[in-house]
């Protein structure tokens, strides 16, 4: 066993304590994190979501907050802010939210789009710039983002630049009878999240982040993700396609889901297991597409069908 596949199993193990019958869903939220990725949450509401980020936090030891989005709130509640001391006559910062290890951004959408705005430099260069100093933030750092896919009353749709920003977008899904009994029984004297401890370090985790990016991936299966790619940008249904940061996002999950699977190799199913995790949420269907219900993860699939699998490379004397 790997360090990384050793990594993911006491990770999920520990997490599964908390999240009932959703070791898939686990698994990428760690695939996400393993990249460096930022996770986008798509559910209904009371599924775990919130959850789910606070025992992947305790699991690692990271530091961990969460912003509660609201119509009211301002960029400055989420980056911090620069106070005036009396007593040194000078100005110090108050740093946000932001400067946490694992941030849950709770109803993203809830929050105007100028303040959705303030966790881009966050999302993509690890930094925050309040009143024109930088403050670079402590890695590992991961945004899990939270939003109701059914409720639109008092929400702001997310801006493509922030959607995109995320690497991958999942669901966690109502849970079938059994695991909601054992998620009622789990509960009977306490919360499980009570009893998740730090299996792991930020250390371990980082060591397991540079371990990823040695995984090897054959030119036939880059060439691969390319062509799931530009499909997309020319599907008739889509307006605007896959953007290449959809393509690193596919390259680099595909690696960390290698990893896990103890392989130090990508394969195509690697690249069909998160084709639609990664690429998705980045598709925007046209008007015409959109009046006849057409969903984005059905052209992934559909792009998927289309797309032939790279074949072995023929080796030559």
């Amino acid at each position: 066993m790997n360090p990384v596949e050793f990594l993911a199993e006491r990770m999920v193990a520990n997490v599964e304590k908390v999240i009932i019958g959703k070791r898939a869903e686990v698994k990428s939220t760690l695939i996400g994190l393993l990249c460096e990725g930022h996770l986008l949450i798509e559910d209904v509401p009371g599924v775990g979501k919130t959850m789910l980020a606070r025992s992947i936090a305790r699991s690692i030891g990271c530091s961990f907050k969460r912003i509660q989005f609201t119509p009211d709130m301002l960029p400055s509640d989420v980056t911090g802010v620069s106070v005036f001391n009396q007593r040194d006559r000078e100005f110090e910062f108050r740093p946000g939210p932001i400067m946490a290890q694992i941030v849950l951004a709770d109803e993203i959408n809830r929050a105007t789009p100028k303040t959705q705005a303030a966790l881009l430099e966050a999302m993509e260069e690890r930094q925050v710039t309040v009143d024109g100093i930088t403050h670079l933030l402590q890695r590992p750092f991961l945004v899990l983002a939270t939003q109701n896919p059914i409720e639109y009353e008092g929400t702001f749709p997310l801006p493509e630049a922030q959607v995109d920003r995320f690497m991958m977008r999942i669901s966690l899904g109502y849970p079938t009878q059994a695991d909601e009994i054992a998620i009622l029984n789990s509960q009977q004297t306490h919360h499980p999240i009570e009893d998740i401890e730090q299996v792991i370090s930020a250390e371990d985790l980082m060591a397991a982040q540079r371990a990823v990016k040695e995984v090897y991936m054959d030119d036939l299966i880059k060439e691969y993700i390319v062509l799931l790619t530009s499909a997309t940008r020319k599907h008739p249904d889509v307006y605007l396609g896959a953007s290449p940061r959809g393509s690193l996002a596919l390259y680099k999950t595909s690696r960390a889901r290698a990893a896990i699977e103890s392989r130090n190799y990508v394969i195509p199913d690697d690249i069909k297991a998160l084709a639609d995790a990664t690429l998705s949420h980045r598709l925007i269907i046209s008007p015409s597409a959109r009046i006849k219900n057409v969903d984005a993860r059905a052209i992934v699939s559909e792009v998927l069908d289309s797309v032939p699998v790279p074949g072995t490379r023929v080796k030559t004397r």
